[in-house]
């Protein structure tokens, strides 16, 4: 325990999915007096990915944090990692989700890169992105994508309707929502 002064770091762990597991590490967080800011969970087929971002005591060390989180039993056959975060913690206006916009349909190659693409043209920043693939009761697979964007008021129409455009390109149902 080495530090001398707070500072944020970036905690990333892959794990085997389990019950429990966001209880366990976000506990053993809190009793070392870590403060947790953007922080996101998801399962991904049989595992799961957890990550934050977070402000660490003065007297706990990156180093010691990670083997703190390494100890934990539900942590056993997981890869943790902790690393210093250089970037500012505060978010700015570009990370106001202004809409949520969920695409379905069948899977395909290059499928989120096409539709992440025709953000660009309008200045859309991808604050959050979820995707699922499962086997449909046809025996297909099918693919479901949300993103959540931002996107200044005066672009947001013209930016759906491309979005629209390259989902039915692509044989995708499209649906968007205002936040």
């Amino acid at each position: 325990m080495s530090h001398t002064r707070n500072h944020t770091v970036l905690i990333s762990i892959v794990s085997p999915d389990q019950v429990g597991l966001v209880a366990a590490v976000t506990g053993r967080l809190f009793d070392l007096g870590v403060n947790l800011a953007d922080t996101s969970f998801a399962v991904l087929g049989k595992g799961c990915e957890f990550s934050c971002v977070a402000e660490l005591p003065a007297d706990i060390s990156s180093r010691f944090l990670q083997s703190e989180l390494q100890s934990l039993e539900c942590l056993a056959h997981a890869d943790c990692l902790v690393t210093d975060f250089r970037f500012p913690v505060d978010q700015d206006s570009s990370s106001d989700v202004t809409h949520i916009i969920e695409v379905g349909g069948g899977d395909q190659p290059g499928l989120i890169a096409r539709l992440a693409e025709a953000f660009i043209d309008y200045d859309a920043n991808v604050v959050r992105m979820h995707s699922t693939r499962r086997l449909g009761e046809d025996g297909k697979m099918t693919y479901h994508t949300t993103f959540a964007i931002s996107v200044a008021p005066e672009r947001a129409e013209a930016c759906i309707a491309a979005i629209n455009n390259t989902a039915g390109q692509l044989q995708l149902t499209c649906r968007d929502q205002k936040v």
